[in-house]
């Protein structure tokens, strides 16, 4: 079996979306002082590798604890879309052919090699999916995709106007997204099984994943 790690670290500190709740860790006992250790963990629920659940984007819609597991833990297609500059579009003509034999459940994820920016700047610009590309899928029978990078949409900058279309296309068909990826260019074999499975945080939007490839 091969195994690709395909999440962040979680730590104080790291990136995440302008405006979410920093990410905290602290000691709360120690082994020398309190004869083990426990530390205090501060986050939002879409900081790092994370799934976004229907309620993040749709009034009323499905809670990260209610979301089918076997949906985050299935065959996946990786979609490699090389050459991309900031806040690229990547449209649908561009990725169609990797996408023929998309089967429904598949899990697609989009490699744009973005996660070599995570912790700067060049973070928040960067590509994005167009909305084709979501609709195509979903009436393909995908309902889960998942990205390098911040998110599928535009990521505004201060005081800019936030439009979520793949968001509301893939979330409103009761689907789920995987944000913050890494390592997909690690993933070299065909057929890879992903596993991204939230924390089961009742009512919530979103959850951290440990996402990972395998070869089984």
């Amino acid at each position: 079996m091969r195994l690709v790690d395909l999440s962040h670290p979680v730590e104080t500190g790291m990136q995440v979306f302008p405006g979410d709740p920093p990410v905290r860790t602290e000691l709360a006992a120690t082994v020398p002082q309190d004869g083990f250790q426990v530390s205090g963990l501060h986050l939002g629920t879409h900081s790092g590798t994370h799934v976004d659940a229907p309620l993040h984007t749709v009034d009323g819609g499905a809670p990260v604890d209610t979301l089918d597991l076997l949906r985050l833990l299935g065959p996946a297609r990786i979609v490699r879309v090389a050459g991309l500059k900031k806040t690229d579009t990547i449209r649908w003509t561009d990725v169609e052919a990797q996408l023929e034999e998309v089967a429904p459940g598949d899990i697609v994820l989009f490699h744009t090699g973005w996660s070599r920016y995570f912790d700067t700047g060049a973070y928040l610009q960067h590509p994005v999916i167009e909305v084709l590309i979501a609709e195509r899928l979903v009436a393909a029978g995908v309902t889960v995709i998942g990205v390098d990078t911040l998110n599928p949409d535009p990521t505004p900058g201060a005081g800019g106007v936030l439009d979520l279309p793949v968001h509301s296309v893939i979330l409103g068909a009761g689907g789920a997204i995987l944000e913050n990826l890494t390592n997909l260019d690690a993933v070299t074999w065909p057929n890879p099984v992903v596993s991204a499975l939230p924390l089961k945080l009742r009512g919530l939007d979103g959850s951290p994943v440990r996402a990972v490839a395998l070869e089984l």
